[in-house]
């Protein structure tokens, strides 16, 4: 299998003159820990993950300097530490040229470059225009998938699964939060809804997309129902919720 046939397609991304409140704002209210950061047109500049939100001078948790650190860190790092503290602007703390994928890079060496840059998501780039993420959790559904016996997806069903894709997001659900798999052209919708409407527009879309014979709907529902509130944990199916440390990405 290769990159581009478990990839999310749909990215969340911010831009290099968002503000750091805002992207901060973007990243909790779609449930992920790293974005990428494009300039107009998709071509991707940087990634900003939630490492670079910890030492902030807001909440008092900026990187402090006494004489004998500051003698040992050197002007240079002492600067930097400021920048990452005090910086307005997502294009000033983000991580310039981040470690990047093509569509067709076989997943074995997607794993290999996500070890080899301790980092749990990948862009997935065509020339330097972002086209998608991959993330661990894109890896857990690919495995997911081989539970149900799915066969390995044809040329076929890569195009009815961009159709699908196409589809959602004509039908006003861009940018979302699903994952789509297609075998035998049995479509596997995999996310996160906001709401019941939102889940049968997605089922619908898909339906809509000639060559489908069968959808499979595997989306939660976030937030959940008033009266499901407290019951089973929340899982996204986009990007890991879990804090992780992997700076820099």
């Amino acid at each position: 299998m290769r990159a581009h046939q478990i990839m999310t397609r749909n990215v969340v991304t911010v831009a290099p003159e968002t503000t750091i409140i805002d992207a901060a704002k973007t990243m909790l209210q779609h449930h992920v820990s790293g974005l990428p950061v494009v300039e107009a047109g998709g071509k991707l500049v940087g990634m900003v993950s939630d490492g670079d939100f910890i030492r902030r001078a807001e909440i008092g948790t900026e990187r402090r300097h006494g004489r004998w650190l500051s003698r040992l860190a050197g002007r240079q790092q002492i600067a930097s530490d400021f920048v990452r503290a005090h910086a307005r602007k997502v294009g000033d703390i983000m991580t310039p040229n981040p470690a990047t994928v093509a569509e067709d890079t076989p997943l074995e060496q997607v794993v290999q470059v996500m070890e080899a840059n301790n980092v749990k998501r990948l862009p997935v780039i065509n020339g330097d225009r972002l086209v998608g993420i991959v993330t661990y959790t894109d890896f857990v559904q690919a495995v997911a998938s081989l539970a149900h016996d799915m066969p390995s997806p044809t040329a076929d069903d890569d195009r009815i699964c961009e159709q699908v894709m196409a589809a959602i997001d004509k039908a006003a659900l861009h940018p979302c939060r699903f994952t789509v798999a297609v075998r035998g052209g049995v479509v596997h919708l995999n996310g996160v809804a906001s709401n019941e409407t939102m889940r049968k527009t997605a089922i619908i879309a898909a339906e809509s997309v000639p060559g489908v014979t069968t959808v499979h709907d595997h989306l939660w529902i976030h937030p959940p129902p008033e009266e499901d509130l407290g019951g089973g944990d929340f899982v996204s199916l986009q990007e890991e919720t879990s804090t992780d440390d992997d700076q820099p990405l």
